[in-house]
């Protein structure tokens, strides 16, 4: 957008164009005359060789190209971010649409200026007359790919319109099926039509295959859909498959009994969408009547396995019920004994079968190979589970380990008192054992004391810009002695400011000089990649 609230317009020949030069080129080193762009929807891609995040999207706007060009239409033009020229060429090389000479910065760091990028993957998209459609292109393809074409905020609205209208009526057929297309397919590649599978509880089991969590979870997964085969249940499994490599999708199909959407289907794409996936592995059901029962079972099946059939309020109002009784119930032996695995291993390798301590560590490994579990726990003063031991899957199972490390508490019965002893010790050490509430109470009074007497804010010379308030902090850096602080700090959220509680309210010795060169302005040199974008430092 202009900086009077207009859309900017912008004249293709004079964006793309030099003195020197009136052509942009192609991967194989021909040039394309920039008149032939008149009339045509542009994409503006800023992107780079070195950038991670861009080198995920690429392939995505390969695709949604690979779709569109054929419209004669749509053309992409590649400004590069690259530093040298075999690192352009390079990235280059795998995309079929046009580029900006690499020889001529000059274009390319104007084209940055006029476009304001400040992050790469960056996407504009420009109508046929020049006019600025959206700077959000990335997202836009990310969404919604080749069906978001021409990338207009009316074409948007349209398409979660006719979401919203499909999640009203939806059905089985809506799902799953497409223009082109009314069955799913077998392992076999044979098809098997929509319309049999309507009248039947119906799980969609968005899989990718190179992602351990899924591939673990289909073993599981394969487990249960046995079990409900068995016992004659009207349930069937869809899977949505996620790969990118043929070959992966094929070897997961010939290994599972259930069905699935072709490779690469269009409906992949959208049904990601549709259920806003945010977690993998994910089984969404859907009922008998072609809505959705629930989002994902998952976790469901992981715990209960068939017994968490058919995934309806009630039923997982009745595992609420057991697994309360559960806890209610749990002791040690009920934990940790499974047959004649009764006992843990200590550091001189004999089987302890009791403790006494008041206070006791098991070490759960995750380690691959035996060499890896026996170097690591030789790091530990505490006892353990043998590498491989069987319980380790029950124990994930009962306490929901998604992510390591975790360290759940069970006091002397046996029963858990939290999951989330981490974060506590990380952030009160010795003091916060035994982890009850009641001591958690009790450290939250004596922090209320020390903070008794100190002001809710104070002005400091360090960051005169904004009075500095007194918070609660689980961990943070002082930005006057750079050392590592908790509990309290004098901060500025809008700034990201903070001070220890004595830097604070000490009295100043002025400014520190610095004597080399800040870290702030060694990161002013270049980019700063978060993952997702990546920046121009400021």
């Amino acid at each position: 957008m202009a900086e009077n609230g207009e859309v900017d317009v912008h004249d293709v020949r004079s964006l793309f164009s030099s003195s020197e030069r009136d052509y942009l080129v192609r991967n194989n080193g021909d040039q394309v005359a920039i008149a032939t762009l008149q009339g045509k929807r542009l994409g503006l891609y800023f992107s780079a060789s070195w950038c991670p995040p861009c080198q995920r999207f690429t392939p995505n706007l390969v695709d949604v190209y690979d779709e569109l060009v054929a419209k004669g239409d749509f053309e992409v033009i590649f400004v590069s971010a690259d530093e040298d020229v075999e690192s352009f060429n390079g990235y280059f090389s795998k995309m079929p649409w046009l580029a900006v000479p690499f020889t001529d910065s000059k274009t390319r760091e104007a084209l940055d200026g006029r476009f304001k990028v400040k992050g790469i993957p960056h996407l504009v998209f420009l109508d046929e007359n020049g006019k600025v459609l959206s700077d959000r292109g990335v997202m836009l393809v990310s969404e919604y790919g080749a069906e978001g074409y021409p990338f207009t905020p009316e074409r948007v609205k349209e398409i979660k319109e006719q979401e919203e209208e499909a999640r009203r009526n939806q059905s089985l057929r809506s799902i799953l099926e497409s223009p082109s297309r009314d069955f799913v397919i077998t392992a076999n590649g044979n098809k098997a039509l929509v319309t049999n599978l309507e009248g039947k509880t119906v799980g969609l089991y968005f899989s990718l295959s190179s992602f351990k969590k899924s591939s673990d979870f289909t073993g599981t997964l394969v487990k249960t859909y046995n079990e409900l085969k068995a016992k004659e249940e009207n349930f069937e499994i869809i899977m949505i498959p996620l790969d990118d490599d043929e070959e992966s999708f094929k070897k997961e199909l010939d290994g599972v009994p259930w069905l699935s959407l072709p490779f690469k289907d269009k409906k992949c794409e959208k049904l990601v969408r549709y259920f806003e996936l945010s977690t993998l592995p994910t089984l969404v059901i859907i009922g008998p009547d072609g809505k959705t029962l629930h989002p994902n079972v998952a976790d469901a099946i992981e715990e209960h396995g068939a017994n968490a059939y058919p995934f309806t309020p009630d039923k997982f109002s009745e595992l609420e019920k057991i697994e309360k009784a559960r806890l209610e119930a749990q002791t040690f032996e009920s934990v940790l004994v499974s047959g004649d695995l009764d006992f843990v291993v200590g550091k001189d390798g004999v089987k302890i079968k009791a403790k006494h301590d008041a206070f006791e560590v098991i070490f759960i490994s995750s380690d691959r190979d035996q060499a890896s579990y026996e170097e690591y726990y030789a790091t530990m003063p505490w006892l353990s589970l043998p590498f491989g031991d069987k319980r380790k899957q029950s124990l994930s199972r009962v306490f929901k380990v998604n992510g390591i490390p975790l360290l759940a508490a069970l006091g002397p019965t046996g029963k858990t008192i939290t999951t989330e002893a981490r974060g506590l010790i990380m952030l009160h050490g010795a003091e916060a054992f035994p982890f009850t509430d009641e001591r958690m109470a009790e450290i939250e009074a004596e922090y209320a004391e020390m903070a008794k007497g100190w002001p809710n804010k104070v002005k400091h010379e360090l960051h005169e810009e904004h009075e500095l308030v007194l918070t609660r902090s689980q961990g943070y850096t002082c930005d006057e002695c750079d050392k590592d602080g908790k509990i309290w700090a004098y901060s500025c959220e809008e700034c990201n400011f903070d001070l220890h509680t004595e830097c604070a309210l000490k009295e100043s010795n002025g400014k520190k000089e610095t004597e080399t060169e800040t870290e702030t302005e060694k990161a002013n040199e270049g980019w700063i990649c978060d993952g997702e974008v990546c920046y121009k430092a400021p």
